[in-house]
């Protein structure tokens, strides 16, 4: 059977170390060996149901875990039925008799909900295709990843999600496949899986980022592009307060001739010290697209700069120098970065996947973000510096770029944004800290929103009053994908419960 018991009730921590289901009782969804993709999900796809209508019977709620990545902990809740998806994995291609016509088959990808972004970026690569943009990091499950929001940060792309052209959602009401009005896949493959189809787009706009709150995810249609090759440039530089008013401008090329290279980059971060930020190095990394070619020189994952994201750096320094929590952000930025490649270093290239790493479990850091209109940026920063050197806390602050992204949900809401990350050893310090920037912000009259996947501190006041009218729409779309409140329940846990997405 595609589901097994796994144990009797227990405690269940998350990858990070964050949060604990306690009383959990946990299954796990496993692959099969059926040779079409559609015919496998379909026989997962009843399991779940069948699983789901044991699981109200049992008066127990549920939820999907892929690789319990999210520090947030949307992903925790006790006495409840943990359905563990990372064996349920495999990936397969689409043939051009199983799409709609006037669709290009050439891209699309079924995906199972358990696999890895890793994984997902290594079968695309085997077919000449690639991802377009992911988060620093590769060891989420794909589904998992595009349900809390993961921020790409490629400057003229959106989020993880904007990749899904198609879902397997499953809920106690039936097995659904959602996608947009216009369509995709034919009624035949649909049929084949098992699923009804809903071609809607309201729907498809709330189950591109449903937060673990739709019913369950069995499967997804992806997209990609023809593979690309990244040249990465990074280095420590004094950035001028100017440089900031070129970046709330969009004049990414002006950023990158003045501390890289002479090109229109397609990536910017800047990680900076919230402590006299102009006269301390930040860390700089640029990613410039080029044509795929084979030939080009094979780098390492620590040459191409896979990892040089704050909370890789962090965890790896409090690891060897665990005296330095409370003084550790200029030290970590020159003990931690790698001095290349830089503008005069041979040129190193690679693929996007070859670019992302996994990160150890976070348990010892914070890890908090908010997502502004790029136009705020230059105010926003100054502001959020300010907070820090009045109030302290231990946090580097990561600045990244990217495009509104889809969903209802998105925390990308801005036509073009700025993510702004703060990342440090974890204590109340810096909480605190945290929770002052938000205040600011507020007073200052600066939009913003917030990660799902991260330290969010977020109710169902604000994410309405956030959100608006998409918050709106998404309930609505909720309310006629589950129409039953005891099933919208189901999906439920005091972490959503006080989100105001599942009550």
């Amino acid at each position: 059977m595609p589901i097994v018991k796994l144990g009797e009730e227990g405690r269940w921590t998350n990858y990070h170390g964050t949060g604990t289901c306690e009383a959990a009782t946990r299954f796990a969804l496993r692959s099969g060996d059926a040779e079409r993709g559609r015919d496998e999900i379909a026989i997962a796809a009843r399991s779940v149901r069948d699983w789901l209508v044991q699981a109200a019977r049992a008066q127990r709620r549920v939820r999907p875990l892929g690789a319990g990545w999210s520090p947030s902990n949307v992903n925790i809740s006790s006495q409840s039925w943990l359905l563990h998806t990372r064996r349920f994995n495999r990936c397969f291609r689409v043939a051009a008799g199983d799409v709609r016509p006037g669709v290009d088959a050439a891209g699309l990808m079924l995906v199972e909900a358990g696999a890895l972004v890793d994984e997902v970026s290594d079968k695309l690569e085997e077919q000449g295709r690639s991802l377009w943009t992911s988060g620093a990091g590769n060891g989420q499950t794909f589904a998992g990843a595009c349900a809390t929001g993961t921020h790409g940060s490629m400057i003229a792309r959106g989020g993880i999600q904007d990749h899904i052209r198609a879902a397997q959602i499953v809920t106690p009401g039936g097995i659904h496949w959602i996608e947009p009005t216009a369509g995709v896949m034919s009624d035949a493959f649909i049929a084949a899986t098992g699923s009804t189809p809903l071609r809607d787009d309201e729907l498809f706009a709330a189950a591109q980022l449903p937060v673990g709150s739709l019913g369950i995810v069995t499967a997804l249609l992806i997209d990609s592009v023809p593979k690309f090759l990244v040249r990465p440039i990074q280095n420590l530089r004094k950035v001028e307060p100017a440089a900031l008013d070129w970046l709330a401008a969009g004049n990414f090329r002006r950023f990158s001739t003045a501390y890289a290279l002479d090109q229109d980059p397609d990536f910017v971060q800047m990680i900076v010290n919230p402590y006299k930020p102009f006269k301390r190095p930040a860390m700089l990394r640029f990613l410039y697209r080029e044509p795929w070619r084979d030939d080009y020189p094979r780098a390492t994952p620590g040459e191409l700069g896979a990892g040089y994201d704050a909370l890789s750096l962090l965890g790896r320094l409090l690891d060897d120098y665990p005296w330095a929590r409370g003084a550790l952000l200029q030290f970590a930025m020159k003990q931690g970065y790698a001095s290349g490649p830089d503008v005069d270093d041979p040129p190193v290239y690679g693929s996007w996947g070859e670019g992302l790493d996994t990160h150890r479990p976070l348990a010892d850091l914070f890890n908090a973000s908010v997502t502004i209109d790029r136009a705020d940026l230059a105010r926003a920063f100054e502001r959020i510096c300010e907070v820090y050197a009045r109030h302290g806390g231990s946090t580097v602050i990561t600045v990244r770029f990217m495009d509104r992204a889809q969903g209802l949900l998105a925390p990308a809401r801005f036509t073009h944004n700025a993510v702004i990350d703060f990342d440090g050893p974890r204590s109340q310090r810096t909480a605190d800290a945290y929770a002052r920037v938000v205040e600011c912000l507020d007073r200052e009259g600066i939009a913003f929103t917030r990660h799902w996947a991260k330290s969010c501190h977020l109710d169902a006041a604000r994410v309405a009053a956030d959100y608006g009218e998409d918050f709106r729409r998404w309930r609505a779309a909720q309310g006629r994908l589950i129409p039953d409140p005891a099933d919208r329940a189901l999906f439920g846990s005091a972490v959503l419960d006080g989100l105001g997405l599942t009550c």
